[in-house]
């Protein structure tokens, strides 16, 4: 057996008769698109169905399923504690997931949790689902900050297990879209909002689940989405799938995107290898990349690749440019792997005798001793995609209206303590985000200790 359908649905407690009321009524189109998930469900009756779900708590290097043996949980926080979920865990499911991603040595190790109840990320679909089908086992998944490609292993690691059990199962992927797509939402309005939502919605109705790989986090990010990587886990779990999809219903009224799709596999199918097809695309495009990229970046990316394959130090090559042999500059290192960031080291002012210098040793520091990572191995290099900033010598100012976040980077120093920020940074759209977050890095204290702050001009090379 296997996973039978897919399903994806938001997770409004709104929707629920006994929180919203009348006010249902606003949301009409996505309350009868719910009933009729449900109802599919209820007709598959899977053993197991198998929830991803953004709001049990979320980890930065590992998954996990809740692992208490009954699944309880209720409306009490949203004024209605009668509406209340009691199931059985599929303990036996949960357990095989852990092993396979032991096995693989996957970093989403599933560890024993310590929260007891359900989310309304799990109970807003459930109470729709209980009332076609009463008899089934339920495990719930978390989401995870590491990135869009783990969280497609993890839908594959799930899909092996279930093959594995011989499982009759259904997967739902909770999640909402964009919170910020009408200014008297409960979040207000951004552009990203409705760009997000339409953009998901093209994809979702279509099954092109390679595009959600593709998508910009920073774009999640400022549309304030939460269903976004629950929609790649059930990705995942289809893969190698040829699927049948159909859009039910896209609504935007509270100001908050609530979509809802359905899934039904349709044959295996190579050309449904969609994380080896990501991962083979991005490989092609960084190699693209690095025929053209400037002597700075193929000075960096040639020193990695020496150091993590073989463990030595490049000698400086003689046809190097006078600029590298010749001047002084701080140099930073930034490594970013599949749009997320893998190591960044630099130097604000020079130690070493030449630019190339600088940029040999920061390179090797940013792969091997950045200690918010772990050292780069030799299967990542294919995926790494590296910038090299070369610094100008900081110049005090006296306050942040002398800053610009896209032209200037920062130093914000109190005592000993010093953190530092590059300018043109994706996420950073203001002055006092750039200066909290150098702060927050030098363990600084804004309110409550006096500081200093610089800046300073980098020439980026690609």
């Amino acid at each position: 057996m296997s996973i039978k359908a897919a399903f994806m649905v938001p997770h409004p407690p709104l929707i629920v008769n006994e929180i919203g009321g009348s006010e249902i009524d606003k949301i009409k189109t996505t309350l009868e698109s719910y009933e009729r998930v449900a109802k599919e469900i209820g007709e598959l009756k899977p053993d197991t169905i198998i929830i991803s779900t953004p709001h049990i708590e979320m980890y930065s290097n590992y998954f996990h399923c809740l692992q208490e043996k009954r699944l309880i949980g209720s409306f009490k926080r949203f004024g209605a504690p009668n509406v209340s979920f009691d199931f059985e865990n599929d303990l036996e499911l949960v357990s095989k997931i852990e092993d396979i991603c032991i096995q693989k040595g996957f970093p989403g190790v599933l560890i024993k949790d310590d929260e007891k109840e359900l989310d309304h990320g799990s109970m807003v679909p459930l109470y729709f689902i209980r009332k076609y089908l009463k008899d089934f086992k339920l495990i719930v998944v978390s989401l995870s900050t590491m990135p869009y490609t783990r969280h497609y292993e993890l839908g594959q690691i799930i899909k092996k297990s279930v093959e594995e059990l011989n499982r009759n199962a259904v997967f739902v992927a909770s999640g909402d879209l964009s919170h910020k797509l009408q200014e008297y939402g409960p979040y207000g309005f951004v552009e990203e909002g409705p760009i997000y939502d339409k953009k998901i919605m093209e994809i979702m109705s279509k099954g092109d689940f390679i595009k959600l790989l593709e998508f910009d986090d920073n774009l999640c990010e400022k549309a304030a989405v939460c269903g976004h990587r629950s929609f790649i886990i059930m990705s995942g779990a289809l893969d190698h799938v040829k699927v049948k999809s159909t859009m039910l219903s896209h609504e935007d009224v509270t100001g908050v995107g609530y979509g809802l799709c359905t899934y039904y596999p349709d044959g295996e199918s190579e050309d449904r290898l969609i994380l080896d097809k990501y991962l083979n695309n991005v490989k092609n495009e960084l190699n693209e990349k690095y025929k053209n990229s400037s002597e700075y970046v193929k000075l960096a990316r040639k020193t990695i690749f020496e150091y993590i394959k073989n463990g030595k130090i490049i000698d400086i090559d003689n046809n190097i440019s006078s600029e590298l042999l010749n001047q002084k500059a701080g140099v930073f290192v930034s490594i970013h792997k599949l749009g997320n960031l893998r190591g960044c080291i630099g130097t604000i002012l020079p130690v070493k005798e030449n630019i190339a210098e600088e940029i040999i040793d920061n390179a090797i520091s940013a792969a091997t001793r950045d200690n918010r990572f772990k050292k780069i191995t030799t299967d990542e290099l294919d995926y790494l995609d590296i910038n090299v900033d070369v610094l100008t010598i900081p110049e005090p100012i006296k306050s942040k209206d002398e800053l610009n976040v896209k032209k200037y980077g920062v130093i914000v120093s109190s005592g000993y303590k010093r953190g530092l920020l590059l300018p043109d940074l994706d996420g950073i759209d203001n002055i006092d985000q750039q200066v909290k977050i150098a702060a927050m890095k030098g363990n600084i204290d804004l309110d409550k200790e006096e500081y200093k702050l610089e800046r300073f001009e980098v020439k980026r090379y690609k």
